[in-house]
């Protein structure tokens, strides 16, 4: 059955390899993201697959944006039945002492309040269809703290805290709540934290085989697609050559 499914950073990474797979399984798609070349260039390719694709440019950040955004995509689809929070990064590498303040409030405003307000504006018409299905994508950060990781890592285990209360509160109204912690994964994330420097974040990627944004795209559409009856609530995914944020081959 076709669902219609908002992705939050949808421009790159996790958001972009979700985009692609579950526009080949049929669903309509709302694309959200900060850069409008991208989101245009997505939906232009997604359309001529044949793909229902929809692009909002707005910032998640901005309750005021969001309001204005989540009005118009209900004036253009209808009802959201899948939100994926995918949108949050990480800035800056330091001890909490040391600490960029700027880089601290780029993570809440994003990782926390950004998902929030998406939730707020979205899940009220989930509960009133008394259906829908939302996806926050945490981190294995959101399960212990690792060091220089602070903020972040606050943030991560946030969200992790937010997906159990949205599972409480709106389970009464056949709301499904999936929280997914994915460790090392090979997209901009590094790019972003080490605030453009290439050389390195590409080093990152290079002490063992990361996971690719493919894999948690693969995880994301796997539980979406459980029986009505079935909500998978947290899902840990790493890869191979990493146990924990502290332990690689």
């Amino acid at each position: 059955m076709m669902k219609t499914i908002l992705i939050t950073g949808a421009t790159a990474g996790i958001g972009e390899a979700c985009a692609s797979k579950f526009g080949v399984e049929g669903h309509r798609l709302v694309l959200t993201g900060r850069r409008q070349d991208r989101l245009n260039t997505m939906v232009e390719n997604l359309s001529s697959k044949g793909v229902d694709a929809y692009a909002f440019c707005f910032d998640i950040t901005k309750k005021e944006e969001v309001d204005v955004a989540v009005k118009e995509i209900f004036h253009t689809v209808g009802t959201v039945d899948v939100l994926i929070n995918n949108a949050g990064l990480a800035v800056g590498l330091e001890l909490l002492h040391e600490g960029v303040v700027d880089d601290w409030e780029r993570m809440i405003d994003t990782n926390i309040k950004g998902l929030l307000y998406m939730t707020r504006a979205i899940a009220p018409k989930m509960v009133e269809v008394q259906e829908g299905h939302i996806i926050n994508v945490s981190s294995i950060a959101g399960k212990d703290v690792y060091r220089f990781g602070n903020v972040y890592c606050a943030t991560k285990h946030a969200v992790d805290a937010l997906s159990k209360a949205m599972r409480v509160d709106m389970i009464q109204d056949n709301i499904k709540v999936t929280n997914i912690a994915p460790g090392m994964v090979e997209t901009e994330f590094s790019l972003v934290r080490f605030k453009g420097d290439a050389a390195r974040a590409d080093k990152v990627y290079q002490q063992f085989a990361p996971l690719l944004a493919e894999d948690i795209a693969d995880a994301i559409v796997y539980v979406t697609n459980t029986p009505k009856h079935v909500c998978i609530n947290d899902l840990v995914i790493t890869p191979t050559a990493q146990a924990n944020p502290f332990y690689t081959v």
